[in-house]
């Protein structure tokens, strides 16, 4: 752990709901070093948004931890359990750009306005002549014209406005950026604007992401290592290279088989998943997947599988994942 920046250990995040407890997030533990990418992929409903949410506390977690390292490199601070005024402080360090580049914005605000107002809850400048000059250079890091400083969100097009998200999540100088589907709602062609841009501020500044998000494509094109999530809990993790080289678990293998090819002469397998996902408000004491894997066996169906280190740094959640590195 001691070359880790974020540690999450045994994290669970749980809702209340009539049935019962919903199990969004169930018993999620992984690392990251300072500088890298994590990328975060699953299907809708299989807990990335909540689980990126507890990760810089927007949500509280149930149980488990967030240890985030501290400013001189020296021990953690758990995040869950930070007092308010901690809290406060730990804000400037932690950051969130959400999926949606409109309802995330104030449209009452210009601009110049919403990329102020950070800087302003946090008394961060006292002369607005500095405050104006770092609004501007927040707008040039992000590539949005000095003219635009008094326009409003709606006078914008979606490019422009997730730019907006990003200056505002820049604006007290973060370590560690949880990117919801950044480029989820936007063109395909501004989707490959906001990922450079995204990569280009990594590069500079050394930021540390958890990029979340259900399209592939885009995670391989920006992680250092992926996760895969199934139903609040997640099944493999590996290196972004080895996880499409040599994926073991069945689900991540059915996943990849959706990528469409650019090539039309190379053939794949398509894995179709058959079967209902189970209930998360009642998840088995299993493998979660089982009832929608085609190797499923007994010893799926009655005994959960943990996630262990198959390969080097290429963890898996599955009873046979040893076996299919043999395949």
């Amino acid at each position: 752990m001691s070359d880790e920046y974020i540690r999450v250990e045994n994290l669970k995040k749980y809702f209340a709901t009539k049935r019962g407890m919903l199990h969004a997030v169930d018993d999620v533990s992984f690392g990251i070093k300072r500088g890298e990418t994590l990328g975060l992929v699953g299907e809708s409903g299989c807990g990335k948004s909540t689980l990126g949410r507890c990760l810089i506390r927007l949500l509280d977690s149930t149980s488990g931890k967030v240890l985030l390292r501290n400013d001189d490199g020296n021990g953690y601070t758990d995040i869950t359990k930070a007092s308010p005024k901690e809290m406060k402080a730990l804000r400037k360090r932690v950051q969130i750009v959400f999926q949606d580049p409109y309802s995330c914005l104030n449209p009452r605000l210009s601009v110049w306005e919403l990329i102020a107002e950070p800087l302003i809850v946090n008394n961060i400048y006292s002369s607005k002549n500095e405050m104006r000059k770092r609004i501007r250079s927040l707008m040039d890091t992000v590539g949005l014209a000095e003219r635009l400083e008094n326009s409003y969100p709606h006078e914008l097009d979606g490019g422009r406005r997730q730019r907006i998200g990003i200056a505002r999540s820049l604006a007290l100088n973060p370590e560690f950026i949880v990117l919801d589907e950044p480029v989820s709602a936007l063109d395909v062609c501004i989707q490959a604007q906001i990922l450079n841009l995204l990569n280009a501020l990594q590069k500079e500044y050394k930021y540390t992401y958890v990029f979340i998000s259900h399209n592939l494509s885009v995670v391989r094109h920006v992680s250092d290592r992926i996760a895969v999530m199934y139903l609040g809990q997640i099944v493999e993790l590996s290196e972004y290279k080895e996880l499409f080289d040599k994926p073991l678990h069945p689900y991540t293998q059915a996943l990849l088989s959706a990528i469409p090819l650019a090539k039309l002469d190379v053939k794949r397998e398509r894995i179709i998943l058959e079967g209902d996902v189970p209930s998360p408000i009642e998840p088995p004491n299993a493998c979660r997947f089982a009832g929608r894997c085609r190797y499923a066996t007994d010893k799926c169906r009655s005994v959960p599988p943990a996630l262990t280190e198959v390969l080097t740094g290429h963890y898996a959640a599955c009873h046979y994942a040893k076996e299919n590195v043999k395949q």
